[in-house]
This record gives structure tokens, C-alpha cells and sequence, in this order.
């Protein structure tokens, strides 16, 4: 971990906060992940739910898989299932999953990609080990994560795009020991390549023993820090986390994190996620993989899932998927 790296980090651009009067933000939470399965069986660990809604509104969930070494025979994923009124992002750090769905995209999401699904008014996909891996195991490490959308967007047409490792934005800090790949939104100026209905900035870092950055945060964003790996702080007072942890800040326009004095052997260094987003402030009903204002949307769609309304996964032999080789297309309904 992870797949993307940079060969000399000083030639990336920096990132600092250069407001004097900017305010840095204070964690206000530090939240323990819950254990859990999803799918067939594959583990995650879940910080949220299991805090108030409106702290990390708009997102609904966030779930880190893995990271678990499969053997031969052990490897499980997501069989076909619906999804309505959100969206999801799924990171994969190390190893890879299979995505089919109703719109015809499919493909291998492999190291350090992004596949970034709008489920809008109602697709149906999976989310699978490749043959090779559930024969030869390995290892298998990811994020997904739940986006909501507002009430006007909820019925829009399900859309799919694929992000490629070597499209995110890399940036450094200032001292040089932190990277960071912006996969969404806009960390500081510089923008990464997904693209996203709900405004939201998404990104991955990785600090060294000792490293700190500063990255100034929009005021109207929330601000949420979850730690993948390793040992770390957050904010001026260097409130101490830890992997499986997620730190929820307060108001403010500036974030900092720095990595632990020392890391252990087996994370060398501290990985983190940033992201925030702008809140809905929407009624949120949500029954497994549905989320919407109403309990009567939430009935409506169960009776679409039922009756094949939200389409179903085109029949299609998984050597031509293996065959892709880059990765997921980028297929809408109606491009053929």
C-alpha cells in the first residue's frame, strides 16, 4: 500500500496554508470502527453509521475491505444486488474486484483505481474477485464509499466512470513528506479527475514518521479524516489516531495531520483518507442499499427492484473482462 506513488515527491506541487488568518479546524470526534462482513462474507471495517447523520452528511457510508491476505479458495465479493438515490466509490488500494452492472460498464478495478457509480434512479451490479484471485488468493484491500445525492438528482439516469490510477491529481506538502492523491473534488487549487454530483473533495495521503500537512479546507465542507494505516494526529493540539479510527473536525477553513514519530514495520506510514463534502441538509430513509427522503420512495423501490424495473446485469463471458486488461469502461445506457 498503495499502488501510486511518486519517484521524487519534491516535484510535485505543494500545498500549505497560506491565509494568516486562516482558522485551523479542531477534531471534535474520534470514532472507533465497528467490525462487520459484507457480500458473501469479505470483512470491512465501518466508522459510520454509528455517528449522528448530520456530522458527516453527505456521506451515508464509508467501509474499508480488508485489508485481509486471501488464501486459495477464500475470496468473496458483492453477487448481484440494486442500489437507488446515491452513489459509490470504490477505491482499491491493493488487489482487484470485478464490476458488472445494468448500464452494460464493466471491467477489472485494479491498484489504485477508483470506480464511481451513480446509482440515480436505480442500477443493478456486482462486485466480484477475478477468477485468478479467488484460485491463487491474495491480497485484497479497498475503500467504498456511500455519496448521497440531493433530492433533485435521485432520479437522474445511472452514470458510471472509471478512474484510472495514473489520472489522479498528486500533490505534496510543503516539507515534502506527505503525498497526496486527489481523487475528487479540489484539495487547495488543484482538481482531481472524478467527477462528482454532490460537491465533495476525496483523497488519499500518506505520511512519513514525522510528516505533517496543512491543507486549507472550504469553510461550507464538512472535514473527516479516517486513518487507514499506521499511527498519526490530527489538528493543532495533536489529538493522537489510529488505524480503523475516523477524526470529525470542527468549523474552520485549514485541516492539519502529521505522522507518528515512528510507524511500525508493517505500515511504514501513516495513510489516511480526507474527505468532506457540502451537506444536503435532506430527510434521509434508508433501507439497505436504498436511500431516499421518504419511506414511500424506499416501498417504491423495492416493488421497481421486484419487477425488473431497474434493468439487470447483460450476460457476458468473464474471459472478455479479463481480456479489458486497463480496467472498467466507461459505458452510459444508450452508448452502445
Amino acid at each position: 500500500m498503495p499502488a501510486i506513488t511518486a519517484d521524487n515527491p519534491l516535484s510535485l506541487p505543494a500545498v500549505d496554508v497560506t491565509d494568516p488568518a486562516a482558522v485551523q479546524r479542531a477534531p471534535l470526534y474520534r470514532v472507533d470502527s465497528t467490525r462487520t462482513f459484507e457480500g458473501e462474507g469479505f470483512p470491512v471495517r465501518r466508522p459510520f453509521p454509528g455517528i449522528a447523520r448530520d456530522l458527516v452528511d453527505p456521506f451515508i457510508l464509508l467501509d474499508q475491505m480488508g485489508e485481509v491476505q486471501y488464501a486459495p479458495g477464500e475470496a468473496k465479493g458483492a453477487p448481484s444486488h440494486p442500489h437507488r438515490g446515491f452513489e459509490t466509490v470504490t477505491y482499491m488500494i491493493d488487489g482487484e474486484f470485478e464490476h458488472r452492472d445494468s448500464t452494460g460498464g464493466g471491467g477489472i478495478i485494479r491498484d489504485g483505481a477508483t470506480q464511481w457509480m451513480t446509482a440515480g434512479a436505480g442500477i443493478v451490479h456486482s462486485e466480484l474477485p477475478p477468477e485468478h484471485l479467488v484460485r491463487n488468493g491474495g491480497l485484497f484491500h479497498g475503500i467504498q464509499l456511500w455519496v448521497n445525492l440531493p433530492r433533485a438528482k435521485k432520479w437522474a439516469r445511472a452514470a458510471y466512470q472509471n478512474i484510472e490510477a495514473d489520472s489522479v491529481t498528486l500533490l505534496r506538502s510543503t516539507d515534502g513528506g506527505a503525498l497526496i492523491r486527489v481523487i475528487a473534488g479540489e484539495i487547495a487549487g488543484h482538481r482531481g479527475p472524478g467527477v462528482t454530483q454532490t460537491p465533495i473533495a476525496y483523497a488519499h495521503v500518506s505520511l512519513a514518521a514525522g510528516a505533517r500537512l496543512d491543507v486549507p479546507w472550504p469553510k461550507e465542507f464538512n472535514a473527516l479524516l479516517y486513518a487507514l494505516g499506521g499511527f498519526g494526529s490530527v489538528g493543532v493540539d495533536g489529538v493522537p489516531l489510529e488505524s480503523g479510527q475516523l477524526a470529525v473536525f470542527g468549523p474552520g477553513d485549514a485541516l492539519r495531520v502529521a505522522g507518528g514519530a515512528a510507524q511500525d514495520s508493517r505500515t511504514p506510514t501513516f495513510e489516511v483518507l480526507l474527505l468532506g463534502g457540502l451537506p444536503i441538509r435532506e430527510p434521509v430513509v434508508q433501507y439497505g442499499p436504498f436511500v431516499m427522503n421518504t419511506r414511500e420512495e424506499i416501498l417504491q423501490a423495492f416493488e421497481d427492484y421486484r419487477s425488473g424495473r431497474m434493468g439487470s446485469i447483460p450476460a457476458i463471458e468473464r474471459s472478455l473482462l479479463a481480456h479489458k486488461g486497463a480496467g472498467p469502461q466507461d459505458r452510459r445506457p444508450g452508448s452502445g
